[in-house]
């Protein structure tokens, strides 16, 4: 069986990772911070603190390759600058030279689509574009890919939009929160769309690339096939609990209006401006997601359905 090591196995992503891997026939080596954390699934595990790297290359011996998942996510730091560049840049690095020293076969970075454009888009994003990160957490991602790009072993960087699934905390835990009110949301009048990404299309994506003929070289963004407005989230959620969609459509001044007083100017964008983005390069690997987002945003809410509710 092939051994691949794995990093973040605690993370929302790497919890799933950690399930999966071995279901597909994956042996996996997890690179922990602590010991407390080790996942039962797993094979074997190094105990180490990837910002601090010391004997990465005894800990990479045998594997065949590194799925490095763990990062330091948006709004998870104080001093975001240096800490991104410290955990997501050059941490990312230290772990892909020990990589390359033991023969790795191929380095699968979970990276982000913020590595190829801001929170919006006014056109269809393809990694064809130059990339054009507009904060400090997408250069990280982006400075990490290049330094994978400056080494002589195949590697491949995911670029997912944002991810939707069990355990999801973040925007998307607000919009299932905003979902599961009993009373009409002034959502409806909101069009743009937004590409989103369920957990196990992403989990299908890694295993897909792990195994994909090389070599890769390159980042490739992945995505759900159907783009979403947040009125037809909100609709495909409430169907989830089998109800309707609850929505009310109030001019698009206005709402954003009432979003700049009420202090969450943050979130017009993301609810009033579009992002879509194509995985065709995927694709043409022979990728395919499996799950439909409207099925996916419906299973999620099931999932969450015994959540105590939100005091209204």
């Amino acid at each position: 069986m092939t051994l691949v090591a794995l990093t973040g196995a605690t993370g929302f992503i790497g919890r799933r990772l950690m399930a999966e891997l071995p279901r597909r026939g994956y042996r996996v080596r997890v690179l922990l911070r602590r010991p407390a954390a080790m996942p039962l699934q797993c094979d074997s595990a190094v105990i180490g603190d990837l910002a601090r790297p010391q004997n990465l290359t005894a800990a990479l011996r045998d594997v065949t390759a590194v799925i490095h998942s763990a990062g330091l996510a948006p709004g998870m730091s104080g001093t975001p600058a240096d800490d991104y560049r410290t955990i997501n840049t050059e941490a990312t690095g230290a772990l892909a030279r020990a990589a390359q020293r033991v023969g790795v076969r191929r380095f699968v970075f979970l990276s982000s689509i913020r590595a190829q454009i801001g929170p919006t888009s006014p056109v269809v994003v393809t990694e064809a574009a130059e990339p054009r990160p507009a904060d400090a957490y997408g250069a990280s991602k982006l400075a990490a890919e290049q330094e994978l790009a400056g080494l002589d072993m195949d590697w491949v960087a995911l670029r997912p939009t944002l991810v939707y699934g069990p355990g999801v905390q973040g925007n998307m835990a607000a919009l299932i929160a905003a979902a599961r009110l009993r009373y009409p949301l002034p959502l409806g009048g909101l069009t743009a769309r937004r590409s989103l990404l369920a957990l196990d299309n992403l989990i299908d994506a890694v295993a897909h690339v792990l195994d994909a003929p090389g070599p890769l070289r390159r980042a490739l963004i992945v995505a759900d096939d159907e783009a979403l407005s947040v009125a037809e989230m909100i609709a495909a959620l409430r169907a989830g609990l089998g109800r309707r969609p609850g929505l009310v459509a109030v001019p698009q001044r206005l709402l954003t209006s009432a979003l700049d007083r009420v202090g969450k100017a943050e979130w017009i964008e993301r609810l009033c401006q579009p992002l879509i983005v194509s995985s065709a390069a995927l694709r043409r690997l022979g990728w395919a997601p499996k799950v439909a987002t409207p099925a996916g945003l419906a299973a999620l809410m099931r999932d969450t359905e015994r959540a105590p509710e939100l005091p209204v």
